[in-house]
C-alpha cells in the first residue's frame, strides 16, 4: 500500500494544512515508552512545584457541538500543567501552541483509543515513584466518548479503582440513572460541564 502510495505521489507543489485551530506543527509519538524514559524529569519538575497538575484528556471524536468543551479546556490549562492525550479527540486541540516545561512539551500525545495502555502505564509508573496510588497523584482524566469501545476503556478504568473522572459531552446511554448514581457515588465519575467551572473545581481540589 504504501508503495502505491509512493507512485501515486503527492502534490505538485508542497502545501500547508492547519489543524482545526490554526495551528501548523504539532509533535506526536510518545507513549509510555518516551515518556517514561524522561519520568526523572517529570518526576524533579512535579517535585519543584514546576509541574503542580497532570490532565488526561482525550477520547472519541464526534459532531456534537459540545466537543468544542475539550479545545477550550486544553486553552485554559495553567502553564504549570501537563496535558497527556490519546485518541481521535486529541485532533480538537494537539495544534495549540501550549509551550513547554523544562524543556518537555506540555501536550503530550499517548497515541490512539486503544492505547489508553500507555496512559495507565505513566500513572502507574509515576505513582510508584511518590510512593501513592494513582488516585492521590495530581492527576485528572478529562474523557470524551463517541464509539462502543469507549465504553470498554471507562470500564477498564473503573476496574481500576481509577475516580474523580469527568465524562463528556453526556453520560453512556447505558448509563441508567440509578447506574449513573452508583458510579457517581463510589467512583466520583461526573459528567462535564462547562470548562472554566470543571478547571476550578480540579484545582481547587488539589
Amino acid at each position: 500500500m504504501i508503495e502505491h502510495v509512493l507512485a501515486l505521489g503527492g502534490y505538485e507543489h508542497d502545501r500547508s494544512m492547519s489543524g482545526i485551530n490554526g495551528g501548523h506543527m504539532l509533535t506526536t509519538g510518545f507513549a509510555h515508552g518516551a515518556v517514561l524514559a524522561n519520568a526523572e524529569k517529570v518526576i524533579t519538575a512535579i517535585k519543584a512545584g514546576a509541574i503542580k497538575h497532570i490532565f488526561l484528556v482525550g477520547g472519541c471524536d464526534g459532531a456534537h457541538p459540545g466537543r468544542n468543551y475539550y479545545t477550550e479546556f486544553v486553552r485554559r490549562t495553567p502553564m504549570d500543567t501537563l496535558v497527556l492525550t490519546l485518541a481521535c479527540g486529541k485532533y480538537r486541540f494537539n495544534d495549540l501552541n501550549l509551550g513547554e516545561i523544562d524543556g518537555l512539551p506540555r501536550i503530550l500525545d499517548m497515541g490512539q483509543c486503544n492505547d489508553v495502555y500507555s496512559a495507565i502505564k505513566v500513572a502507574l509508573a509515576l505513582a510508584d515513584a511518590f510512593g501513592c496510588i494513582v488516585n492521590e497523584l495530581p492527576l485528572t482524566l478529562i474523557l470524551s466518548w463517541y464509539k462502543q469501545k469507549t465504553v470498554c476503556i471507562l470500564l477498564t478504568l473503573l476496574s481500576l479503582g481509577i475516580k474523580n473522572m469527568y465524562l463528556g459531552p453526556t453520560f453512556h446511554a447505558f448509563l441508567l440513572e440509578t447506574v449513573a448514581k452508583v458510579l457517581v457515588d463510589t467512583y466520583g465519575l461526573q459528567p462535564i460541564t462547562a470548562p472554566e467551572q470543571d478547571m476550578d473545581a480540579i484545582l481547587n481540589r488539589r
